[in-house]
């Protein structure tokens, strides 16, 4: 760095995607490539000329690479004012620096290894790297700094120049939102590694911006969707429609419940249908079309609007079904050519098509002056079912009794749901005592001209007296399946043995408010 009427960029990088074509690019826009490690080797062997910071700060690589970039020379070089600090640096013979290529150790991805260990999450928190991204970032009225290989091809079009100060300071935005995620994974991380809590001591949220929505709840509200920094477009915040309406707040609500409703029905066709974020219909078959034939049936009139999730491709045969019912979204893994050509008679249908799901370990909800946070719900193990009953369920029930277990985990509490056949034939949904959700569902079933006679119940927890077990008797309930844990449970047995209904225990309850 011996000519100061040269521009200069500072390339050191842990992700190296795309990394060749900068450096080329700014190569033949008149920069010096300065860089450090492994990213000099890369940029070496692609036939670049490259300018070690050893070179530069007259110092070497030390303490196993910990130490090699925290230098005056580079730190001016980057923080230097062009105008007010140019008498300084020229007398201590810095040289500006006027790009910053930057991103992180992984440290999140080396702690997602079970298997990691203290000194491996320490030897990868990064040290010289957030310094001079914030240094950039402070400074970037003179520098523009990168830490997301995604805004490479946009700075790269803005060449030989660079971008205008409000890119420049839109990129530093980035920067500092870079960091502050960063250290909030290390603070995270180290504060969960000695805890005795399930839950760790500090939650830091660093969301980006993913798109906006129509409205929010009502269509005064703003909403948006937003992910976790850093990560990939995952599950349904990153899905684009194949066809529709843009999405509302209540739209992706909806048909999140529906979508983790179908991942919890089994691998067998599935169909979920949901209103409101309650199941309004829920069925295996053996095909798709089945399964959507015998969701449907359980409540057709809340049907009308609702949102469809399926776990197979859409095929034609599914399609022509689903021209004759109004839906506001359809969830699917994959859509057919030919069903694409159907649905599109129905363009204000959004049509969606996640990708892998995103694990999300942490539920939070705001409420006044705070948040509540709480582990997932594990939706997909089933626990041992204990027989309580004098009669033990034959094959058929048990089959039923898990499908209505399954099914009564995605309605709101109190919930009940009577199934058969591994369709659900009555749901009762959010009142406020057990029986009432009974006989709600009951209501439901008759309404929809389905017999309960011969079907199973499920309970999403434990019944606090007998009467719902009378209520169900009276309508030909032929097994429950239930947490138990009352201290009326004995009561509630003994209501069973009187009208030959068998009983499983599963010991785990599933509210969802």
């Amino acid at each position: 760095m011996n000519n100061p009427n040269r521009r200069w960029a500072l390339l050191s990088v842990s992700d190296k995607r795309g990394l060749v074509e900068l450096a080329r690019r700014l190569d033949q826009a008149g920069f010096g490539l300065l860089s450090t490690g492994g990213t000099a080797r890369t940029l070496t062997e692609a036939g670049l000329t490259v300018t070690e910071v050893g070179e530069v700060t007259g110092f070497p690589e030390i303490m196993d690479g910990r130490v090699k970039t925290l230098h005056p020379k580079i730190h001016g070089g980057i923080l230097g004012r062009r105008d007010t600090d140019a008498s300084v640096m020229a007398e201590h013979g810095i040289e500006g620096i006027d790009v910053v290529v930057v991103n992180l150790y992984p440290f999140a991805e080396t702690v997602a290894n079970p298997d990691c260990t203290l000194g491996e999450a320490i030897e990868n928190i990064d040290i010289g790297g957030p310094a001079m991204l914030r240094a950039a970032a402070k400074n970037h009225r003179d520098v523009c700094v990168l830490c997301d290989p995604d805004d490479y091809p946009g700075f790269i079009d803005s060449l030989p120049e660079g971008p205008d100060e409000r890119g420049r300071r839109g990129l530093a935005t980035k920067a500092f939102a870079h960091t502050c995620a960063y250290d909030g994974q290390i603070s995270q991380w180290l504060s969960a590694h000695d805890a005795e809590s399930e839950l760790p001591p500090r939650l830091n949220l660093a969301l980006d911006a993913l798109q906006p929505l129509r409205y929010g709840e009502n269509p005064h509200q703003a909403a948006g969707v937003y992910r976790v920094r850093g990560q990939g477009a995952h599950g349904l915040a990153g899905c684009q429609p194949l066809q529709g309406k843009p999405l509302s707040y209540n739209n992706l609500l909806d048909a999140d419940a529906a979508w983790a409703g179908i991942r919890s029905l089994g691998e067998a066709p599935a169909c979920v249908i949901v209103k409101h974020t309650n199941p309004c219909g829920a069925a295996q078959g053996a095909g798709i079309a089945e399964a959507y034939d015998k969701a449907l049936a359980c409540d057709p009139t809340s049907a009308f609007g609702g949102i469809i999730a399926v776990n197979r491709e859409v095929d034609g045969a599914l399609a022509s079904r689903l021209l004759k019912q109004f839906m506001e979204v359809l969830i699917a893994p994959s859509v057919s050519g030919e069903a694409r050509e159907m649905l599109a008679a129905k363009p204000n249908v959004r049509v969606l098509t996640p990708g892998d799901a995103a694990p999300q370990p942490l539920e939070l909800q705001a409420i006044d002056g705070g948040w509540l946070v709480q582990a997932a719900d594990d939706w997909q193990t089933v626990p041992p079912l204990e027989i309580v009953t004098e009669r033990s369920p034959d094959d058929a029930e048990l089959d039923d009794l898990r499908f209505a277990w399954a099914a009564v985990r995605l309605v709101r509490s109190n919930a009940i749901v009577y199934a058969k056949d591994r369709a659900t034939v009555g749901i009762g949904a959010g009142q406020m005592s057990r029986v009432d959700s009974a006989r709600f569902a009951a209501i439901k079933a008759e309404a929809a001209g389905l017999s309960l006679d011969g079907a199973v119940m499920a309970s999403d927890a434990f019944f606090p007296f007998a009467d719902s077990i009378e209520a169900a008797a009276e309508r030909g309930i032929r097994a429950v399946i239930q947490p138990g844990g009352s201290k009326r449970d004995q009561e509630v047995i003994d209501a069973c043995n009187k009208h030959g209904i068998a009983m499983v225990l599963t010991g785990r309850r599933h509210f969802r408010h």
